[in-house]
């Protein structure tokens, strides 16, 4: 894994009373493969409902770039993703998909998802 500290700035939300939903997309994602070191591309599609904090956009696309010299599993690159983001803003919801380009013939979508524990019993699924 890289070296390099992994920084995700977030911003206040101007409307935390209010469900919306911010989707962000990174069509040139890139990591390293663990087992042959070439590298994979993806598109990282972003889509979450924000509390209080939101991701600032230069910062995620600068988190983006520092997986490219990264050997890591689509698996694990997906729900890395997935808790440096939720750790950053803390939101509602988050869900995670990374759309990975053919590879040997196959290719590979994976998902994940994070539910913020709401104690008004509202439920954001």
């Amino acid at each position: 894994m890289n070296d390099k500290i992994k920084i995700i700035e977030v911003f206040e939300n101007a409307y935390p009373g209010r469900d919306y939903t911010v989707i962000h997309q990174a069509p040139e994602f890139t990591s390293l493969c663990p087992k042959t070191g070439q590298p994979d591309f993806a598109t990282i599609t972003v889509e979450y409902i924000p509390d209080k904090l939101c991701i600032e956009l230069k910062s995620l696309k600068l988190y983006f770039h520092s997986f490219r010299n990264d050997g890591i599993y689509f698996e694990s690159v997906t729900n890395r993703i997935l808790d440096d983001l939720v750790a950053a803003c803390q939101p509602r919801y988050m869900h995670i998909t990374a759309e990975f380009n053919t590879r040997g013939g196959i290719s590979s979508v994976v998902e994940t998802e994070y539910h913020k524990e709401n104690l008004s019993n509202e439920n954001y699924n």
